[in-house]
């Protein structure tokens, strides 16, 4: 399965944030999309996700030559600030989820299996959201997109403000469900982005740039990204 992005466009008055975006995602691979604060990547995500109108351009999944459009059920997003209904606590709010869609859930697990399997311990699942750390917070926003497992998963600098130890497990976790769906996974930390992605992506200028990841190591690779952030930066 693939995601295909034709010639997508979209302005803010006179601001032209994305230009002739035009790329190819392929599924079973993390896709670091970098930029700078700005540069447009949490435009690009509220587009694919459908939260705002594109002003042209098209995007679909393509699979065995055939092509549809996205539903909402293909998205999950994850946000760089969690929001979760903070008058509930963390099984509540689990069990309304798990209630609500329990027609699409696959293999279903029971709620403290969940909470087991992202390191939520026992006295904190009572609790009420709004007592929750920052990174209990997006845990939980993570937990319900892997328990719906969509086909496209946008994460929108969900580790920037995470302490070393949430922010470790939340790779691994990343690591682990990549299989089977898109993952394209915006920030704007490099040495993040190549350490957890498969893929580099560049928003630069409006417009996605594929960066060949095949030497890592080297000065010249990370010189050219800089180099490109450098311009966004001074546009």
């Amino acid at each position: 399965m693939k995601l295909v992005i034709e010639h997508l466009a979209k302005s803010y008055e006179k601001k032209e944030v994305l230009k002739d975006v035009s790329f190819s995602f392929e599924s079973g691979k993390i896709y670091g999309l970098l930029g700078r604060n700005g540069a447009g990547k949490t435009t690009l995500f509220n587009c694919l996700n459908k939260d705002i109108r594109t002003d042209g351009g098209s995007f679909y999944f393509e699979e065995n030559g055939n092509r549809r459009k996205l539903q909402a059920e293909d998205v999950g997003y994850v946000l760089s600030t969690p929001t979760v209904p903070e008058f509930l606590t963390g099984r509540e709010f689990l069990k309304f989820f798990l209630d609500i869609n329990e027609k699409s859930i696959r293999n279903p697990k029971s709620i403290d299996e969940y909470f087991d399997y992202m390191s939520i311990e026992p006295e904190d699942r009572d609790k009420l959201l709004k007592d929750y750390s920052h990174g209990m917070k997006n845990k939980m926003q993570m937990l319900i997109n892997i328990i719906a497992q969509p086909n496209l998963l946008l994460l929108d600098e969900p580790l920037t403000s995470l302490d070393v130890v949430v922010a470790e497990e939340m790779k691994q976790l990343l690591r682990s469900l990549k299989e089977g769906r898109i993952t394209i996974f915006s920030t704007h930390i490099m040495d993040l982005a190549l350490d957890l992605c498969d893929e580099i992506v560049l928003l630069n200028h409006g417009e996605l740039e594929s960066v060949d990841k095949s030497n890592l190591d080297s000065h010249e690779f990370k010189e050219k990204i800089i180099a490109a952030l450098r311009e966004v930066e001074n546009e």
